[in-house]
């Protein structure tokens, strides 16, 4: 992989795990040679994720909408920083400039960005690998209702399937470089039989 997206937030959350994943990630990316594509703030996870990668020598891409620049205190110090005008614009250029997802800790947009691209790879539109960095436990009760949703039938295993979870940094990104897409998990082919 060229370069990752990580989705995460821009506030610290309450455990410092949450700082220390995004710290480590960052700090891996850099050795590995791969850039970060993320949402362009200079705080929070978001923060302590970029200033790592850079920290590092690593690439830094911030996708940013205006409507957030100052909000999210858009980081000024990055490889390279587009400010663009939608949440939709932000969201294709991350995803274009990606071979690859990660979630870190963050609020709902973390989870939209999540959701989005995980159903993107149900979809077939995509066959990137998309990673679940559960630091300090953090999506311990989301998977847990993934799970009672794919046992009660509304998700297929397959898919479910389709997000790779691990607590640690280093044994997520090697389970991604190890991702082989699989036509059978996609539910448009799978349908049209």
């Amino acid at each position: 992989m060229k370069r990752i997206c990580v989705y995460c937030g821009s506030r610290d959350g309450r455990q410092p795990a949450y700082l220390e994943a995004a710290r480590t990630l960052g700090g891996l990316l850099a050795e590995r040679g791969v850039g970060l594509v993320y949402g362009g703030a200079s705080i929070g996870v978001m923060g302590a994720l970029a200033n790592a990668v850079l920290a590092g020598g690593g690439e830094v891409i911030g996708v940013i909408p205006r409507a957030l620049d100052d909000r999210e205190v858009g980081h000024r110090g990055l490889t390279e920083l587009h400010v663009v005008e939608t949440m939709h614009e932000r969201k294709n250029i991350m995803s274009v400039l990606s071979d690859g997802f990660v979630a870190l800790p963050g609020g709902l947009g973390t989870l939209e960005e999540l959701f989005e691209v995980w159903t993107w790879a149900q979809l077939g539109v995509h066959r990137k690998p998309v990673g679940l960095l559960n630091a300090g436990g953090f999506y311990d009760p989301l998977l847990a209702f993934l799970d009672h949703a794919t046992v009660e039938g509304f998700i297929e295993r397959d898919h479910r399937d389709l997000v790779t979870v691990a607590d640690a940094p280093a044994s997520l990104l090697d389970a991604m470089d190890a991702y082989k897409p699989s036509d059978d998990r996609i539910w448009l082919k799978a349908r049209q039989v």
